[in-house]
């Protein structure tokens, strides 16, 4: 008698090989969604490789996937700001590099700008609640250490800057402007804004 898969197959290699599975759906979702919002169980299996009852064997519903991507999509974009050097670089320096993080985000999860996604859950990390905070304490850095003009509440030109960067994404993504027009110019008003364009 042969045995089957689950009897045959180590428990470790068993675990790999759903790891694998799950990171090639998760990816999938996130290219496919990302350019196809509406897009169903069906695309997302091809693009991903697997066939659709291997989606749903780990994912059990498109709904339970779509969080599962949203979820992996917040801490990635943690991590990013992590990396950033939020609170060791100049002020000045540090906004182009949190500029640049969310540029990242955004050019690896379109899917979060797209009005069509409205429906999309919040995560248990959600970037709403910590990104602010921490755009927030690096403009009171700057503020504190002169780089950046204090007139204004930092919470304030946090909100403030954040709303240009999505506008500049919604110039990307009607054409308006190219990407590299719309950072530029994001960072350029983000600075005026902040009142430290002398600084750059």
């Amino acid at each position: 008698m042969v045995d089957s898969y689950d009897t045959a197959t180590p428990p470790r290699r068993r675990r790999s090989d759903a790891r694998r599975s799950i990171d090639a759906i998760l990816n999938a979702a996130r290219v496919v969604l990302g350019e196809r919002p509406d897009a169903g169980m069906e695309d997302i299996a091809a693009t991903a490789g697997v066939t659709r009852q291997t989606v749903y064997a780990h994912f059990s519903s498109r709904d339970a996937l779509v969080a599962a991507l949203v979820e992996v999509a917040a801490a990635e974009y943690a991590a990013l700001l992590d990396d950033a050097g939020l609170d060791t670089a100049p002020p000045a320096q540090s906004l182009a590099q949190f500029l640049g993080a969310g540029w990242r985000f955004i050019d690896r999860y379109p899917l979060v700008l797209n009005a069509t996604a409205a429906r999309i859950p919040r995560p248990h990390n959600d970037p709403h609640d910590f990104v602010p905070p921490r755009l927030e304490r690096l403009i009171q850095r700057g503020q504190d250490t002169g780089d950046f003009d204090p007139s204004l509440p930092a919470a304030w030109l946090a909100a403030a800057v954040l709303g240009l960067q999505h506008t500049a994404a919604e110039e990307i993504a009607t054409g308006r402007l190219t990407t590299h027009e719309a950072e530029a110019l994001c960072l350029e008003s983000a600075l005026h804004l902040c009142g430290g364009e002398a600084h750059r």
